[in-house]
């Protein structure tokens, strides 16, 4: 028998040959292969440039894949090959002897097998939990040199308090040092120094066995191992869409514990992001998981409670100063620490810092080492810093957006998602307790305030925000008094978030595709408002042109399919599928690689700045993907009709499907 896989990428034919009135008859083939043999022959011949992977960046073989009969099968091309490494890689990992290889096997179009793997595999790899069974895997931290595994544990949950405490007793070989978090966490963290480490999530005891667990939660993938703000909401969607309701819901808990126990939700559970949040999307988190949820007493409970904390987050951080300016009525990112952020990596701040430290004679990282011990003091830098960390909040570091200055911008963003917190909690108080709820004793809510909230954010975002002449939002500079003119996909936001008009969503439709649109989807920013670059002192940064993020992806889809205008409707789908058109055939050529972030210029993974794109360093099988990117191509493929499905499975060009 003999197997063919000739084209170089993924068109697949296999041929049986077999005499039936002369005639040959293709048939599908199955048969069982040895593991240990095959795969280490495949990476020692198809492996040429030995990166551990098979991509198109290998030379072209023709592998001789013996079954267990000792019969040979020809099986060549890139996506064949590097399918069969990823099947046999799992089947050894699994410790199986064999593997059964069908036809199937091949034949997955690019797009369905990453959905697949996503699925299958992408999200229980990327799933950590702060207990006894998952600390190993998540005390370790890329970010910090610590010789110890620091863990702080809120001094205001004495029942997890106590279980860790017991764990750091027992487990003497994991370095672990546990320390209770105080009430002035900003005093804590300007104390910590080379200090920090992780911070406990939800601990519940299990009624029947009585023994503790922490709830899991999904992390971004590589450096990134904590659970992230943002990122969370668009994991939660990708949960939801692969039936993995318990794990979402238990993600949803555990940001409402950080709202209770640390303030607001974190930039990430990790001591060094206790003085940022990050863009809010908490109350989207709670209402899409309960849509899911069994409609129960239960249920209703679960939602009355994280109502709570999310109205409580609201008030608490957001709507207040600093972060409201009241003048305005509006909102801004903020951080309440000072000095460089602590996670950052070597480097990471030498563009920043550079034009300082030439000033005094310094290269840039002595000049760090020196501004951070109190050495150089420089009031002019701590205010860069400032709006570093406020950039940070933002989600979007960095970027040349915000000019240095993120902290003096009312954000298109931002207040679009504090419009959305406002008719969300104002739809679920009535629609699910009748107009007026009673969360805390003494404390009732009504749908009419927040209603009123959002008719007066919707006025201010109007006003300061939107450009008529241009036909799109922009942030509003509060030192120049005027709009930034800085041309960015959170214009979008006011779609999803249901505060534009249909003629703002059809103008905004119509500008992005003019500035933002390119083969690969939307950019983060426009090449004309990211200006020249010059490095080392303006380098390139990763959310401005040519990179395309999943957020935004994902947020300017929803956006536009919710006007439920036709010709929007279209848009989505045209830009969904030069998304998904630009992760499939990234996986397809490059071992199934799914990263956090894509040139959209040129289609491709490469887009290494500042801290290069995660996703891209594995083994011969990536088992994470990252973590919002894995969500984009769940929601996305819900965005396309079946015969746009069809066609992106054929990896067909936008330019022939969307005519």
């Amino acid at each position: 028998m003999i197997l063919r896989i000739g084209d170089p990428f993924c068109s697949v034919i296999f041929l049986a040959t077999t005499l039936l009135s002369g005639n040959a008859l293709a048939q599908t083939s199955s048969y069982s292969v040895p593991v240990n043999d095959n795969l280490a022959r495949l990476i020692r011949e198809a492996d040429t440039d030995k990166d551990q992977k098979i991509s198109i960046r290998d030379k072209a073989i023709e592998f001789k894949l013996v079954d267990v009969e000792k019969d040979s099968h020809s099986v060549s091309g890139t996506y064949a090959l590097s399918v069969l490494l990823q099947d046999l890689t799992l089947a050894k990992e699994r410790g199986q002897n064999s593997l059964e290889i069908t036809s199937a096997r091949f034949e997955e179009p690019a797009i369905d097998r990453t959905s697949r793997m996503i699925r299958e595999l992408f999200w229980d790899g990327l799933t950590r939990r702060v207990d006894e069974k998952g600390l190993t895997a998540t005390l370790t931290d890329s970010k910090s040199t610590n010789a110890y595994n620091f863990l702080y544990v809120p001094g205001t949950d004495q029942y997890a308090l106590k279980y860790f405490n017991e764990l750091q007793k027992k487990h003497p070989e994991w370095k672990l040092v546990v320390r209770d978090t105080p009430n002035d966490l900003g005093m804590m963290v300007r104390r910590l120094r080379d200090k920090h480490g992780l911070l406990s999530l939800k601990i519940v005891k299990d009624p029947k066995s009585g023994e503790a667990s922490a709830l899991p939660y999904v992390v971004p993938g590589g450096r990134f191992n904590e659970m992230y703000g943002w990122d969370s909401y668009f994991i939660v969607r990708g949960l939801l869409l692969d039936g993995k309701l318990e794990l979402a819901r238990a993600m949803v808990d555990n940001h409402a514990y950080q709202i209770q126990h640390y303030g607001k939700i974190l930039n990430a559970n990790r001591t060094y992001y206790l003085t940022r949040s990050q863009p809010p999307f908490f109350a989207s988190m709670v209402r899409d998981v309960y849509e899911r949820l069994p409609k129960n007493e239960d249920s209703r409970n679960w939602l009355k409670e994280n109502l709570r904390w999310a109205i409580q987050e609201y008030r608490t951080v957001w709507n207040v100063a600093p972060r409201m300016v009241k003048p305005y009525g509006l909102s801004r990112y903020w951080d309440e620490g000072e000095g460089p952020c602590p996670e950052v990596e070597k480097g990471g701040y030498d563009a920043l810092v550079g034009p300082f430290a030439r000033a005094e004679g310094f290269k840039p990282g002595e000049y760090l080492a020196r501004y951070t011990h109190g050495l150089s003091a420089n009031p002019k830098l701590d205010l860069v810093f400032k709006h570093d960390r406020a950039v940070r909040e933002s989600g979007h570091d960095t970027t040349y957006r915000f000019d240095l200055r993120a902290a003096d911008f009312l954000t298109v963003d931002l207040n679009s998602l504090l419009y959305r917190y406002e008719t969300e909690i104002a739809q679920i108080i009535q629609s699910e307790f009748g107009g007026a709820v009673n969360l805390e004793p003494g404390k009732r809510e009504t749908t009419q305030p927040w209603l009123n909230a959002a008719k007066v954010r919707k006025q201010r975002i109007n006003k300061y925000l939107w450009n008529q002449k241009a036909g799109s939002f922009f942030d509003y500079d509060l030192k120049k008094k005027s709009q930034s003119g800085y041309i960015s996909a959170t214009a979008y936001y006011p779609l999803w978030a249901g505060l534009a008009s249909p003629e703002q969503a059809r103008r905004v439709a119509q500008f992005g595709k003019k500035h933002l649109e390119f083969a690969g989807g939307i950019a983060a920013t426009a090449e004309a408002s990211r200006g020249p670059l010059n490095p080392p002192d303006r380098p390139q940064r990763q959310w401005d042109f040519p990179y395309g993020w999943p957020p935004h992806q994902i947020l300017i889809w929803d956006g536009l399919v919710r006007q439920n205008q036709r010709e929007l409707t279209r848009d989505a789908q045209r830009l969904a599928y030069k998304w998904l058109f630009t992760i499939a055939k990234n996986a397809r050529d490059f071992g199934g690689m799914v990263t956090e972030k894509y040139d959209v210029v040129t289609g491709s993974h490469e887009a290494f700045v500042e801290y290069g794109n995660v996703g891209t360093d594995f083994s011969y099988i990536t088992k994470e993907g990252f973590g919002w990117t894995n969500a984009s191509v769940q929601v996305g493929l819900k965005v396309l009709t079946p015969t746009q499905l069809d066609e992106l499975r054929k990896l067909r060009p936008v330019s022939e499907v969307f005519q």
